[in-house]
This record gives C-alpha cells, sequence and structure tokens, in this order.
C-alpha cells in the first residue's frame, strides 16, 4: 500500500528521526529554528495512522513554535518532539518508560539545540524519565525542585486572549451573559471552562471523552457533541483540543463571531484565516493566546522572578491588542500580522548571529 506523505515544506535545521531501540516506537525530535536560542518545545504522544503522519505533526508544530517564541519575546527557538502511536497501542507504565528515555537519547543527540518538555499526551512525570538520558528538558516535576506543569500558566494567558478578543469583537471585555463554546477539556480548557463559568459566561462545551461530561455538569454548563461544537451560537468559538479542527467546511458552518483557543495549528490550512476574515470573524492567532506555558517553561529555567513570568503571561492580552490593531492598520489578518512580528524577531536575530 502506498502513503502519500502530508509533509509540510521542510525549512528545518535539524529533525531526528528514529525507532527508539527500547520502546520500537516512532520517535522524532524536530529543530526548526535556533536562530533566537536553544529551540522549547514539548514532547506531543498521540496515535497516528502512518510514521509519516507522526512526521508530518512534528514538524508543523515545531514550525509553530518557532512562531510562538519569537512572538512572545523569547530568546528560544522553535522545537517540538513526538512519539508516534500505531492505532491501539496502549502504552503499559515499562513502555511508557522505554519510550521516554528513547525521547531523551535523540534530544540529546541534538546537542543542547532542542530543549523538550510536557505537552499532550506527557506529563512532568514523563519529563523526569527523560532527564535520565539528557539535561536538555524543562518542567520538571515540582517535588524534585522543577517547574511543574505549565498548564496553569497556558490557561491564563487564555484568558487573558479571550477577554482581548472579546473586547475588538464585542466592543466590551465583560464576560458575563457572553456565550463562549469550548471544544476540548483536557488540562488548559477545563480551567479556562471553571474560570469563564465563575464569571458568568454562558458556557457550551465538549470534549470526545464523554466523561468530562460531569466537569459540564457541574458547571452548569450546556454538553454538545464533538462533531457538532462549531454549529453552537456563541460570541467565542474555543479550540482546545487537536489541530486542524478548522476546516473550510467547519468555518463556513461556524456560528461564532470569533476564534481564540490555545488549540495548536487549529486552522486546517492557512487560507482558513482568510476565510474566517471574509466570513467576519475575528481570528486570534494560537501561537499567541498559547504562549503562557512556554513563557513560564523558558524564563522559569532561566530562573526569573515569579513576579516577571507572570506580568509576562497576562501581558499576552496586550500583545494580542497591538496585532489587532496592526491587523486592522494594515489591511491584513490577525495571523499576517502575527507572523510579521515574529518575522521581525527572527531576522534581528539572524543579523546579530551575522555579526558575532
Amino acid at each position: 500500500m502506498t502513503h502519500a506523505l502530508p509533509l509540510p515544506d521542510f525549512t528545518h535545521e535539524r529533525v531526528e528521526v528514529i525507532t527508539g531501540r527500547r520502546s520500537g516506537l516512532f520517535i522524532a525530535a524536530a529543530l526548526h529554528s535556533s536562530v533566537l536560542g536553544p529551540a522549547l518545545g514539548g514532547a506531543r504522544v498521540w496515535t497516528y495512522p502512518h510514521w509519516s503522519d507522526a512526521l508530518g505533526d512534528a514538524l508543523r508544530l515545531s514550525a509553530a513554535m518557532t512562531l510562538k517564541n519569537a512572538a512572545a519575546g523569547l530568546d528560544a527557538g522553535g522545537g517540538k518532539a513526538v512519539i508516534g502511536l500505531p492505532p491501539g497501542t496502549v502504552l503499559d507504565a515499562e513502555r511508557r518508560r522505554a519510550a521516554f528515555l528513547d525521547l531523551g537519547d535523540a534530544v540529546e543527540s541534538l546537542g543542547g539545540l532542542y530543549r523538550t518538555a510536557e505537552d499532550v499526551g506527557s506529563t512532568t512525570d514523563d519529563m523526569l524519565t527523560v532527564s535520565e538520558r539528557t539535561a536538555h528538558v524543562v518542567g520538571l516535576p515540582d517535588r524534585v525542585g522543577g517547574s511543574g506543569e505549565p498548564a496553569g500558566p497556558t490557561s491564563i494567558g487564555v484568558h487573558a486572549s479571550l477577554l482581548a478578543t472579546l473586547e475588538r469583537a464585542t466592543g466590551s471585555r465583560e464576560v458575563a451573559g457572553r456565550r463562549v463554546t469550548i471544544a476540548g477539556l483536557g488540562q488548559v480548557g477545563s480551567r479556562l471552562a471553571v474560570q469563564l463559568a465563575a464569571e458568568g459566561a454562558e458556557l457550551t462545551v465538549t470534549d470526545v471523552n464523554p466523561a468530562k461530561r460531569e466537569l459540564a455538569t457541574s458547571l452548569g454548563a450546556t454538553w454538545i457533541e464533538p462533531a457538532e461544537a462549531h454549529l453552537a451560537s456563541a460570541d467565542v468559538f474555543v479550540p482546545a483540543g487537536i489541530g486542524g479542527v478548522l476546516t473550510d467546511e467547519v468555518i463556513d458552518a461556524l456560528d461564532a463571531r470569533a476564534v481564540c483557543g490555545p488549540a495548536n495549528n487549529p486552522l486546517a490550512h492557512r487560507s482558513g484565516a482568510d476565510r474566517l476574515a471574509a466570513r467576519g470573524i475575528l481570528y486570534a492567532p494560537d501561537f499567541v493566546v498559547n504562549a503562557g506555558g512556554v513563557i513560564y517553561l523558558d524564563l522559569a529555567a532561566k530562573q526569573r522572578d515569579r513576579s516577571e513570568i507572570a506580568t509576562r503571561v497576562e501581558g499576552i492580552g496586550d500583545v494580542l491588542r497591538r496585532i489587532f490593531d496592526e491587523a486592522d492598520a494594515r489591511g491584513v489578518t490577525p495571523l499576517a500580522a502575527a507572523e510579521s512580528l515574529a518575522a521581525e524577531r527572527l531576522a534581528a536575530g539572524a543579523v546579530r548571529d551575522a555579526l558575532v
């Protein structure tokens, strides 16, 4: 059987692809850019129909991390790791440990140009396993003196972004009475749902895990099936699960005034930003919205003061406001304006390197 490779353009500095010698699993550690400093990006564990899908995800996610870290003003490049599980694979404790030891070897092979961290499907305890094979890992558990779980700072940045998005889309940042649909109740989506419910938002929520319905009930939120989430009338649609959910078909049917969420790469195609704009739907670029976690991990690893880190995370809303202003002034989409912001920092970093 022949598989088409759904790979993006290759603009990466280096990609380490291995079959883990302990786990037997496909592992990719993708270094997209180190122009601004050693790359930082999490390690994703996910089920893919084919190894090429896992590789494509690593390439796309690492490129997005370059944009995220640059737009966030960090001295960090972009990278990402993926542990690809064949369909039907369930990791027991022994094979899981083996997989993260293998990941540690892959990260170590990049010589410090890529630092990994937890991501979808991985935990701070998994990062402790990685640390047995490499020092180039951040976000270790609190109990060993690490910075711990970054979902809290991520959700704080998403909330600040949502307020900025509401303000631009409705004229007010007031949450009470606003209709918000959250598609994905993972660590970030759940935290955001709890906060928005406390602030009086009218929530519609969903997740591929039906057990999450209990959270919806406890918050007084309306539950909707995942495939119908975009059809719920909302002021803000919050993609908080996997990427690629905003296909052309979903965008054409989307019943929302704005999109603002933590999911990486929610646009199935970059042209989706133009499609949203044509429908009058405001789009908050994901790599700006969800930068709170990486800001926290990077600055905590550099032993910055916690108050400084909190200020930077909460300032994501102000960054997004400037992006909206720039988009309006130039007559472009917020995505194009955010990419320009990142490109300016990357260009300055390249010039700096050339002068050294």
